[in-house]
């Protein structure tokens, strides 16, 4: 019994710092980074000056909140900049197209 949550304790450990050491901490990054990763209380913010020139504010800003809470990053600017944030890229709706603005 306390050889297996000890397996299971160093597994979780192990994982985390795996986790760390996959981290791209690099000075250029550092940039993007400050960019497009947000917190989950900036996303309102992050949000409205993504959305400021969508001809549909209200949709714009609720479909970019629930990107945002998601992948926790929007891409910098009022559109395109998807490689900034991959995941942000990559939800789609239903139908097979972009979900996030």
């Amino acid at each position: 019994m306390a050889l297996s949550k000890l397996v299971m304790a160093s597994l979780l450990l192990s994982l985390f710092v795996l986790q760390l050491a996959q981290a791209d901490y690099s000075p250029q990054s550092i940039g993007t980074f400050l960019l497009s990763k947000t917190n989950f209380s900036d996303c309102g913010s992050a949000c409205k000056a993504r959305c400021q020139l969508s001809s549909r504010p209200n949709l714009c800003h609720r479909a970019c909140g629930t990107c945002c809470r998601r992948c926790s990053c929007v891409p910098p600017g009022t559109a395109g900049n998807y490689d900034k944030c991959q995941c942000y890229a990559t939800l789609t709706t239903h139908g097979g197209r972009r979900k996030c603005p």
